[in-house]
């Protein structure tokens, strides 16, 4: 297709000239007209043209060119309306005349190129000198500061701006003489007093491409003061490519690497760390081979708003997981998690020799198949420096956690309110949680930056004085300012829902591992606490307590196992959104028909369901039967019965023992079958 939008080139510049001389003359020829009206009409287009390429500031060839193409054409077609347009001469001269135009276009069109070019590049060259005028006037001044402060004379080869525009980083060698970059990291504060940085900037010195080179960071605008909303991106992370955590004063994002390194976060009350550990359960929500798994032992307060959203979601549309895998808020129900933990871990170095033998490695190799669990741990460092005897069950089997399980892909991630010797004085903790993040908030009490970052000279509390700032240093970047991004509610929600397709399941071998306890930790029992108030952690509400009468209160009349017709219903629609939508573990295995009986009294209220099962299991076993070898899965059964799913399993397990039914373990897609379809 044409464009009649687009300019001539030489081709169809020469073509249009042409032919349109062509035309002029020949109906000036058939009509009489004037031939000096051809000519004032070619000098009229020379002089404008002429005008308008001096305002576009065209070479005097490219000037010249078209003026001569003007006035030629008018000359030629002034001499065919004389002498006759159609004559052989006349095309001859014509043709002739295209030629030459399109040759002479084609070259001022190439001497236009290279003066763009030229100018381009000359434009280019005088910033490169205002930029290296910059540069060696930034060199100058801070050789001069470091000889006044340090003592010591440096020899700059490079300053590089930041792209943010936020400050700059010079490269600079040390003089001879055994000097290393500890003389000028020391001298941190007083180089950023003589420099008249604003508050929250810094100049620090870090270790350069070898030992007698340095880099210094001068931080000259204050991004540590106000607010920066965590970004809208939710795209899919690694474990293996890094999650970032905050921005550093430059504007590049920091990131952690865990999959060999637990995590320790320091934060005294109003630092924002309860912010920041939101900032890391985003990361972990976001990676696609991490499970997440989170105690807080302040009811939960960290885990619930990443529970909440699934817990809420409308029985319509698509299911809603959690945005952690795992929640714990009582003392037993965090026992639960860590034995399971240390299950797992030492499951998976039995079953997964063959797949480390085949990579050739003694590290599990991690994916999407199997996961990394991370132990997020609220105030774990408190949990680990009490002398309270539950508290120090549970920091044993947290140690046990960081000490064995690094290899099978369980780290932990440990908050404490402060930075001082009895929090922080386990060698473990030390030793394992190599990245660390130091929010101060501007408090001076209990925040003795030298217990976090042992051997980092230069770094003070009332360098972030703000909420949400602080340091944050990894094997893989320097212990540095940084700032946390701002995470509200809502982007919480926002978050679970978008990534709710992107977390892993756990793999069947960890799975079974981690036997009931895993498998049920979203039962109602074990989470009334998140959506009734008047329910402690770690206890499950009992609606059919029986009043006080004659007789024994025995525990099997009770009916613990049937809900209570006004018991929340949201948190049965999110058991079956669980259970049958992301099913993440097998059905425990039936007590094998050898067990011994459990002690204590042999109870006449419980003979008789234990030797023929309740009224409703007969007509459950016709349809099991009626199912054939496909078998029938415990949710169907559970509709069909109207009874809860704990009461169900418990009947059918019994059923099981008896010989009555066989269970077909297939995870999620578990199943009872009859034995005549066995």
């Amino acid at each position: 297709m044409w464009d009649w939008a687009a300019g001539h080139g030489p081709v169809t510049g020469a073509l249009s000239a042409t032919t349109g001389a062509l035309a002029v003359a020949t109906t000036g020829a058939a009509t009489g007209m004037p031939p000096h009206w051809a000519l004032a009409v070619g000098a009229a287009g020379a002089v404008g043209h002429t005008a308008t390429g001096l305002r576009d500031r065209l070479a005097a060839r490219t000037l010249g060119m078209r003026a001569a193409v003007w006035l030629a054409g008018a000359g030629w077609t002034a001499w065919a309306m004389t002498t006759g347009p159609l004559t052989w001469t006349a095309l001859g001269t014509l043709a002739t005349l295209g030629v030459g135009i399109g040759a002479a276009a084609r070259s001022t069109l190439l001497h236009e190129e290279a003066r763009e070019l030229e100018s381009l590049a000359a434009a280019d060259r005088q910033v490169a000198r205002e930029l290296s005028a910059e540069r060696r006037a930034v060199a100058a001044e801070w050789v001069d500061r470091v000889q006044r402060v340090c003592g010591i004379t440096l020899t700059v080869l490079a300053v590089e701006m930041w792209p943010t525009g936020t400050g700059f980083t010079i490269d600079a060698e040390l003089p001879a003489g055994g000097i290393t970059y500890d003389r000028i990291a020391k001298e941190s504060t007083r180089l950023s007093a003589d420099a008249r940085l604003p508050h929250g900037c810094t100049a620090t010195a870090t270790q350069g491409t070898h030992q007698g080179r340095v880099l210094i960071d001068v931080t000259t605008v204050n991004v540590l003061a106000g607010e920066i909303e965590y970004p809208t991106d939710y795209s899919p992370l690694s474990i293996h490519t890094g999650l970032p955590w905050g921005v550093r004063t430059d504007g590049r994002e920091v990131r952690a690497f865990l999959r060999e390194q637990c995590a320790l976060i320091v934060g005294p009350t109003g630092s924002g760390k309860t912010n920041f550990v939101h900032d890391v359960l985003a990361s972990f929500a976001r990676a696609r081979d991490m499970l997440t798994w989170v105690i807080d032992l302040n009811a939960g307060s960290a885990g619930l708003p990443w529970v909440r959203p699934a817990l809420s979601a409308s029985g319509d549309g698509e299911p809603v997981r959690p945005g952690i895998d795992w929640l714990a808020a009582s003392y037993d129900e965090a026992m639960l998690m860590l034995d399971a933990a240390v299950a797992v871990g030492k499951h998976r170095k039995i079953a997964y020799q063959d797949l480390m033998a085949k990579a050739n490695t003694d590290l599990l190799p991690i994916s999407e198949r199997i996961p990394q669990i991370m132990v997020v741990i609220d105030e774990g460092a408190e949990i680990l420096a009490s002398n309270d005897p539950k508290m120090r069950k549970l920091a044993a089997k947290i140690l046990e956690v960081i000490r064995l399980l690094r290899a099978m892909g369980i780290r932990t991630v440990l908050t404490a309110l402060g930075a001082t010797g009895s929090v922080l004085g386990n060698l473990m903790i030390r030793r394992e949680a190599k990245t660390r993040v130091c929010l101060t908030g501007g408090e001076v009490e209990g925040m003795d930056l030298s217990k976090v970052f042992p051997g980092t000279r230069g770094l003070k509390v009332t360098q972030a004085p703000y909420k949400g700032a602080g340091f944050m240093g990894t094997p893989e970047s320097p212990a540095g300012l940084f700032k946390a991004w701002r995470i509200k509610p809502n982007q919480i929600a926002d978050i679970v829902h978008a990534t709710s397709v992107l977390h892993p399941r756990l793999d069947d071998v960890s799975a079974k591992a981690a036997g009931t306890a895993y498998a049920r930790r979203w039962d109602p029992s074990r989470t009334a606490w998140m959506h009734d108030g008047t329910t402690t952690p770690g206890t499950a509400p009992d609606h059919h307590r029986p009043t006080a009468g004659p007789g024994l209160n025995l525990s099997a009349h009770r009916r613990t196992g049937t809900p209570h017709p006004d018991e929340d219903a949201t948190v049965q629609a999110f058991m079956d959104q669980i259970e049958q939508q992301f099913g993440t573990a097998p059905e425990p295995a039936p007590t094998t028909p050898d067990q011994p009986p459990a002690a204590g009294l042999n109870l006449s209220a419980l003979r008789d369901e234990r030797e023929q099962g309740p009224a409703w299991l007969p007509s459950v076993l016709e349809t099991i039967k009626a199912g054939g070898a496909d078998g029938v899965k415990p949710s169907a059964i559970a509709e069909q019965a109207g009874k809860d799913r704990k009461t169900v399993r418990a009947a059918l397990q019994a059923a099981v023992e008896r010989g009555e039914l066989v269970y077909r373990d297939n995870g999620p897609h578990s199943v009872y079958v009859h034995p005549d379809h066995a």
